[in-house]
């Protein structure tokens, strides 16, 4: 295992590099000139040039990144063009936890509700119950998030007056319970129709049958064997919203006031904030290789036919 999670590991720092000189390219060639940027549309072409020279801008790419990578080492992302004077690590540190918190909110309320749901339509397959949780889950899965946001505070907040609109208090807030339900509803809708459909496939599995006929009770049935192996298309998908904790609810971001990583990034794109773009983007793929390291250590312990590798033991 050992092994395996260094070579993993190794892949870490060639991915970041590939990825952050491409985001660091295209900021320095994309539309929008990094001085300019900064100081603004009216700026006078000699005190650019004069700050191009300074800040090193002139320089071959090459040079410039490596100058950049030797300060992200350091955790130094440099400096926000839109928020003069803060660095970015200072403004993407209270940010993040916060998303995460809302993120991690809306990841538990999936899970909880997702994975007994959908073991509860398998068992019942062909019944009214299980195509009402089909129905209903499809329903949930196509409304997009800035429909059921408004709809929430409408109903909520507006009408029955008893969640707070908007604003920011922290995980133990009843101002998260709004935004954790408007992103955690989609997700309700994918995990249970993953679990509903790997739960039928193990169930017709020969080893649930031997089980079975070896007089083991049936809680042990459906814990040790049946949710076990059911639950393994499920890690899957945790492992792409765990990459994404801290930078996919910049919509409900938005709709309730939160001030979070996500709104920040997008108004980094609209301001071309290219310090801020570049150090989200590498801190997200450094969580997205770590996430996907920690799901593929996960799999072993559902189901230990598994090697690590992604091959079946003999």
């Amino acid at each position: 295992m050992a092994t395996y999670i260094a070579r993993r590991l190794a892949w870490l720092p060639v991915i970041l590099l590939i990825v952050s000189f491409i985001t660091f390219a295209l900021g320095r060639y994309g539309p929008g000139d990094p001085v300019e940027v900064l100081m603004g549309q009216y700026a006078d072409e000699t005190a650019v040039e004069r700050i191009r020279e300074q800040r090193g801008f002139n320089d071959p790419v090459v040079v410039q990144y490596g100058r950049y990578l030797a300060n992200v080492v350091q955790g130094d992302f440099g400096e926000s063009f839109k928020y003069r004077g803060r660095t970015v690590s200072e403004l993407l540190r209270k940010k993040m936890w916060v998303s995460a918190q809302l993120n991690i909110a809306a990841l538990l309320l999936s899970v909880s509700v997702g994975v007994p749901l959908g073991l509860f339509a398998a068992h019942r397959q062909g019944t009214g119950w299980d195509t009402g949780t089909v129905v209903t889950t499809l329903l949930g899965q196509s409304i997009p998030v800035f429909l059921t946001a408004p709809v929430l505070l409408l109903v909520f907040a507006l009408k029955l007056d008893i969640l707070p609109t908007h604003g920011w208090g922290g995980f133990f807030d009843t101002r998260i319970i709004l935004p954790a339900i408007a992103m955690g509803v989609p997700g309700v809708a994918i995990i249970t129709r993953l679990t509903r459909a790997s739960t039928l496939d193990v169930i017709s599995q020969d080893y649930i049958r031997t089980a079975r006929a070896k007089g083991l009770p049936e809680s042990v049935v459906q814990r040790r064997h049946v949710l076990r192996n059911a639950l393994i298309p499920v890690v899957t998908t945790l492992g792409f919203s765990l990459a994404g904790l801290a930078f996919t609810s910049f919509i409900v971001e938005r709709f309730f006031g939160i001030p979070g990583i996500g709104n920040l990034f997008i108004e980094s794109i609209f301001a071309r904030d290219f310090p801020i773009i570049n150090a989200v983007i590498i801190i997200g793929t450094t969580l997205f290789v770590m996430a996907n390291l920690i799901v593929d250590l996960i799999y072993p312990w559902l189901d230990p036919r598994i090697r690590l590798g992604g091959a079946y033991a003999s």
